[in-house]
Formats: structure tokens, sequence, C-alpha cells
């Protein structure tokens, strides 16, 4: 499960959504953890997220912020750092997020925030300006890319998660065994190197954790959608 997609999903489009967030799967664990990042094109004059905020409130509704499409977890990251940094920036809802990334390599948008896997190796090809990862603490991947936190938005964390569930009604020793099982490999050093190639921090989660982490994420996306008024396409 992608938990980001799932719980925002769930929260955007009741009605249309195949599933009860809360009452469709019997949750095992978070697997891993994929950091976003705040990236811009190197034309953008803004060397820092306070930077960009600060050219953000000096061109209200100036700065264009692509996004792999409307409802989309970098859509919603963006309406998070809207309202947190207090900005009023253009949201440009893509068809996916490589078509994104291409236009903002053209310079045809300023600015996005997406997984740090997708815009890696852009940026350490000097193609794309890294400001920020979307976390408490830095990525190893990209060590020398500050915060949010170190940018001042403390709030402004976000990342793609994923965890393995089950349908509802699994007995709980077979979630307990998977987990238990889970733990384990996730814990081995050639298992994290693997997925941090990938982009990915390997995560592991208790089933009750698991439960509370995806009731957390869609509280989160619920609020931010009903305050931010946003709709789906």
């Amino acid at each position: 499960m992608e938990i980001n997609s799932h719980t925002i999903n769930a929260a955007l489009t009741p009605a249309v959504t195949p599933f009860d967030i809360h009452k469709s799967f019997s949750h095992i664990s978070v697997v891993g953890t994929v950091p976003l990042v705040f990236v811009v094109n190197p034309n953008v004059q803004a060397k820092s997220v306070k930077d960009l905020i600060a050219l953000a409130k000096a061109k209200p509704d100036g700065i264009t912020f692509a996004s792999a499409g409307n409802g989309s977890p970098q859509h919603l990251a963006i309406e998070m750092f809207k309202r947190q940094a207090q900005v009023d920036v253009v949201h440009v809802p893509y068809k996916g997020s490589g078509p994104a990334l291409s236009d903002l390599l053209g310079g045809q948008v300023d600015a996005m925030i997406d997984t740090v896997p997708a815009a890696q190796s852009q940026i350490k090809a000097g193609k794309l300006r890294a400001l920020a990862t979307t976390t408490k603490e830095r990525v190893p991947s990209v060590s020398d890319i500050p915060t949010v936190v170190d940018a001042g938005l403390p709030e402004m964390q976000v990342s793609s998660m994923f965890a393995l569930s089950a349908p509802a009604g699994t007995p709980d020793a077979v979630i307990q065994k998977v987990n238990k099982a889970l733990k384990t490999i996730l814990s081995k050093q050639d298992v994290k190197d693997s997925m941090l190639a990938q982009g990915a921090i390997a995560t592991y989660s208790t089933s009750d954790e698991t439960s509370k982490i995806i009731n957390a994420e869609y509280a989160k996306w619920a609020k931010l959608i009903k305050d931010s008024n946003i709709k789906a396409e």
C-alpha cells in the first residue's frame, strides 16, 4: 500500500474509492519511507526555502509549482507549503511526475516538491537546485541538503510511505508472524542499503503503530483538503 495515495484518495474522493481506509485492511507494517524534496530550476533566485518564501511573498502568485496532478501527494505538499509558509504560489498540475520534471528542467515552471529518487539524478547533475528535504533529519543519500526543519517549517514533514497490509479479518496470528519476519528482514544492512540505493529508507513498525500512522495520515490530508477546499478533477 502506498500510504499517501490511499489516504489522500480516501479523503478526496470517498464516493469512488473502492475501499474504506479504516475498515478494509489489517495493517502489518510500514516497510519504506521515500522523502520529498523542494527543487527549483537553477534560474530561480532562491538558494534556500527561506529565499523561496521571500520570493513568493514579494511576488504573490508569481512562483509556479509543478505537480504530478491534481490531488497527487506533490499537489497536497504544495498546498501544505502555502498554508504553513503563508504564501500564494500557482499550482500547475501535470499528468505524472515525468512531464512535470521535464518542464521544470526546461524552465516552464519554477519549482516542484517531488520524491528524492525522482529528482536525485538531476540534482546531482546540477540541472535542478535542491532547497530542502521534507524530513526531520537529513536524508542519507543526499546528506548535503538541509531539511524543512532547518528552514523553519517543522510541520512541513511529508514523505511517501509504503506499508504491507492484509484484508480486514486476517487472523492476528498471521499478521504478527509476517510482522516479525519483516522486522528481521528490514533490520538487515544489505536490505537497508539496497532500499537506500533506490531512494527508500527501510522502515519497520508494529501492526498497531502502522494503523496509527495510517489514521494520522488520513486525518492530516482530510484536514488539508477541507481547509484548502481542494476538489478532485
